[in-house]
């Protein structure tokens, strides 16, 4: 089973948890044990797993990224001006592997699973496929 998912995000950089969406979807699928790939189609976009629990690691994780991908480089080719956006993407990566365990996602304590937008704001999409 796949499930696409819409979502709009409001910043350049941004992340947003998507968990929630994803354990009701594992959920309503009645999935009890196996796993599921979150796959994201965008080339300035990625998906992650990090801490959920204090907002400011996602702020740390943009702030860094910004370092050390700026928004404008001198040397920079990309017709479109987003170099830094495909960048920061490629370092995040495209999809995550995540164990569904008694119904339930796999997941440490603080972790959360992350849409990580990089050129918006913008209508974006996620696939979520059960196996």
């Amino acid at each position: 089973m796949i499930k696409k998912f819409t979502l709009q995000t409001n910043h350049r950089d941004e992340m947003v948890e998507v968990t929630q969406l994803i354990q009701n979807f594992v959920s309503d699928q009645g999935l009890k044990e196996g796993a599921v790939i979150v796959y994201c189609p965008h080339t300035t976009a990625g998906i992650t797993i990090n801490e959920n629990a204090d907002p400011d690691v996602k702020r740390d994780m943009i702030r860094r990224f910004d370092e050390v991908y700026p928004w404008h480089h001198e040397l920079d080719r990309h017709m479109e001006g987003n170099t830094a956006a495909h960048m920061k993407a490629s370092t995040v990566g495209s999809s995550q592997f995540v164990i569904v365990n008694e119904g339930r996602l796999l997941l440490g304590t603080w972790q959360g699973i992350y849409f990580c937008e990089f050129d918006g704001p913008r209508t974006r999409q996620f696939v979520v496929k059960v196996l």
